[in-house]
């Protein structure tokens, strides 16, 4: 009885599990079942095993007809639901099943700098000729935890993503692969000021730059939270897990323009997780993710211990797939990797592939990188250059490589070597000259003082300016002013009630301030022309890339025409305006996002 009264308890899972995929107690008469199982456990000690069992087994097998039938019919937010649920397997049950063994880094649950970003050296057994090695990597990951509040729900502050940050650098310098998984619907909403998007900017910076082999598993991937950990050269996603540039909820509050406070409508996020394309599929078809890891049926959950080898196997794989495109030997052993996936894609392949790199496959992995990540953003932009021009930059490109290689890999080290020479020299001659010309020095100088007691001191010419000669010494050249100065009104400063500023005239401010307040140094906003007029030395701005536009990847259906209305009032192709400027006669290469288009976005 106490077998079938478990077997109830899992017929009971399951029906909750089916209601907060779909939302919804009606769907399939779930609500129903549900009652029946409550009225089976009231009445477990009234019946006959036999008649229990029977009760049982006719409950067991509606559930699994209506669980065949959500899994052929899921949407995009029910994939949503599914990652999100607290049945699901987190970060802490892979390093468990999928690791021989981990030591977390940065502290322990509510002792670490934050709960959100776990940091962990692992060591995986990889069987080679029969015979286990043990392979140590750094496993990266947000943790959503298994009710644990403190963890946020996997969504990392700043500080989470400076902690993943410093280990990447702690597994480059040890040589050991790096393995991420992402766990997160996106970073944590704080304030600007502790840098959020210039900690995931810093992060990502520093992932092109990273010279050992970098794998990514995304089960829940949101925003730049996912991307803070993202970049790497081979992705992988779960089969019901989502990778979108925004969460469905933070897409619908857009779309809908919901005011804090207010509910966002459920159609409305149903309709944006459909139209982002958020699922492992419509990632594969976009070229975001490599390969797609088949979860069972609505999802994996934390006792799928089959599931926990699949992932084991799969993250071998991947990283010796990365570790082979850096070889200069590696035919055969390329082509036994993907014959093994062929034959038995659960099985981990057994071939002997180090993952430690030398400069020169670390050089190459790096340029693979470059290049995968090049390819992928092809997609997002239109407006490629003819033909003609791109032999033109290639072949400017290269002669700009070879004068700069010539300048200061040659030229240079000989003319440090050269002006030391000189120094050397020069500082000889400079003692030698003192002390030969010391003497007439000094009867010069015994001279030259005798002269100048017997000359009269002329008294200093005084000049004024002539009528019409006055000058500003603020205006010293023209300078470009705002179409805001125009008007003739005031405007207050957001800061008055802190700071006591006053109201500030505007043709001042945008004039003479420059757009800035005079009491506490509030920023008002400036149009980009101004920027580039008042910034940069005159004449020096020479935009490049003007072909390039934006356009609609995922055919976001509306978005084609507020692009298009974008573009009709700037004039612009994009909100990213690129050129070469000086400043002070320094050679810059300048990107700036511009507000008057789509507010800046890109």
């Amino acid at each position: 009885m106490n077998d079938l009264l478990k077997q109830l308890h899992d017929i009971e899972q399951r029906i909750d599990y089916l209601i907060h995929i779909k939302d919804a107690a009606d769907w399939g008469n779930l609500s129903v079942f549900k009652e029946a199982c409550a009225k089976l456990k009231d009445s477990v000690y009234d019946m006959k095993e036999d008649e229990f069992a029977g009760q049982i087994g006719k409950l067991e097998e509606s559930i699994r007809f209506l669980e065949v039938r959500c899994e052929e019919g899921l949407t995009p937010m029910e994939r949503v639901r599914i990652v999100r649920s607290p049945l699901r397997f987190s970060l802490k049950d892979i390093l468990e099943n999928v690791y021989e063994e981990y030591t977390e880094l940065g502290g322990e649950g509510e002792a670490n700098i934050d709960p959100a970003m776990v940091v962990a050296k692992a060591n995986i057994v990889r069987r080679i000729k029969r015979k286990p090695y043990t392979s140590p990597v750094m496993v990266i990951g947000q943790e959503v935890g298994h009710g644990e509040e403190f963890r946020n729900g996997g969504s990392c502050k700043p500080w989470g993503n400076e902690k993943a940050l410093r280990y990447m650098r702690v597994a480059e310098t040890e040589g050991i692969p790096i393995h991420f998984y992402i766990f997160t619907p996106g970073s944590y909403p704080i304030e600007e000021y502790p840098g959020a998007a210039q900690q995931i900017a810093r992060n990502l910076y520093a992932m092109t730059k990273l010279g050992v082999p970098i794998i990514s598993v995304i089960s829940e991937g949101g925003s730049g939270g996912a991307e803070a950990i993202g970049l790497s050269d081979f992705r992988i996603m779960f089969s019901h897990g989502y990778y979108s540039v925004i969460s469905p909820e933070g897409a619908a509050a857009i779309e809908g323009k919901v005011r804090e406070g207010q509910k966002v409508p459920a159609a409305l996020i149903e309709k944006c997780a459909r139209q982002l394309h958020i699922t492992a599929e419509d990632n594969l078809r976009l070229g975001t993710i490599d390969r797609i890891i088949q979860e069972p049926p609505l999802g994996a959950k934390s006792d799928d211990f089959a599931f926990f080898a699949r992932i084991r196997s799969e993250i071998i794989r991947a990283t010796d797939e990365v570790v082979l495109r850096t070889k200069s030997v590696r035919g055969f052993r390329a082509y036994e990797v993907k014959r093994k996936k062929a034959v038995n894609p659960e099985e981990a392949p057994q071939i002997d592939i180090p993952w430690d790199l030398d400069p020169k496959e670390k050089r190459r992995l790096l340029a693979l990188r470059s290049k995968k990540y090049r390819e992928m953003a092809l997609n997002g932009f239109g407006g490629e250059a003819m033909p003609a021009e791109n032999i033109f930059k290639s072949l400017l490109a290269a002669s700009e490589k070879l004068y700069y290689t010539f300048r200061y890999d040659v030229v240079k080290n000989q003319q440090k070597q050269m002006q030391k020479k000189l120094k050397e020299v020069s500082g000889e001659g400079s003692v030698l000259i003192q002390r030969l010309t010391e003497p007439f020095v000094s009867a010069y100088a015994f001279v030259r003082r005798k002269e100048k007691k017997k000359t009269a001191k002329a008294a200093p010419l005084i000049t004024t300016p002539g009528p019409g000669q006055e000058q500003d010494p603020l205006e010293l050249t023209d300078t470009y002013t705002s179409p805001l100065a125009n008007e003739d009104r005031t405007v207050t400063c957001p800061n008055a009630a802190k700071y006591g500023c006053k109201d500030l005239w505007v043709p001042d401010l945008y004039g003479e301030f420059c757009g800035v307040c005079e009491n506490c140094g509030h920023h008002f906003p400036l149009e980009y022309q101004w920027y580039i007029k008042n910034i940069f030395d005159p004449d020096s701005v020479r935009s490049f890339n003007t072909d390039i536009y934006s356009k609609n990847p995922l055919q976001y259906e509306g978005f084609d025409e507020r692009l298009q209305m974008a573009r009709s009032k700037t004039g612009l192709g994009s909100a990213n305006l690129t050129f070469h400027a000086r400043v002070m006669d320094i050679h810059l290469v300048v990107t700036m996002l511009i507000a008057d288009f789509r507010n800046g976005t890109v």
